[in-house]
């Protein structure tokens, strides 16, 4: 059984920082895209950027583009969002997900995507 566990968010000043982890069990990461999702009160969930393991090729929403990282670890069981220069627009539950494969042109559609976690709140405020 695939499950994906989010952790790391929390509440953080605008300007600051913040990484999410992302920790599969039943799965490993190496030969798949990873996407990271968030999802604002009141808004659908969108992507914000893709990963490809394959080539570390990296899609990312021009709203993240510059401030916004991905990475892995070396086991490939644990993918780290690093989120730099936090607006109070990044406000979100952010949610990663995962697929066999590279990221595609359409990589911010979630059907793209077959595993997702639970998802974790991240809170940008003075």
């Amino acid at each position: 059984q695939v499950q994906l566990v989010e952790s790391g968010g929390g509440l953080v000043r605008p300007g600051g920082s913040l990484r999410l982890s992302c920790t599969a069990s039943g799965y490993t990461l190496d030969y798949s895209r990873i996407g990271w999702f968030r999802q604002a009160p009141g808004k659908g969930r969108e992507g914000v950027l893709c990963f490809s393991s394959h080539d570390s090729s990296t899609y990312y929403a021009d709203s993240v583009k510059g401030r916004f990282a991905v990475f892995t670890d070396n086991l490939w069981k644990t993918v780290y969002l690093e989120m730099n220069n936090l607006k109070p627009d990044d406000t979100a539950v952010y949610y990663c997900a995962v697929e066999p494969g590279f990221c595609p042109p359409i990589w911010h559609l979630e059907h793209e995507y077959q595993y997702w976690g639970q998802g974790i709140q991240v809170t940008v405020s003075s």
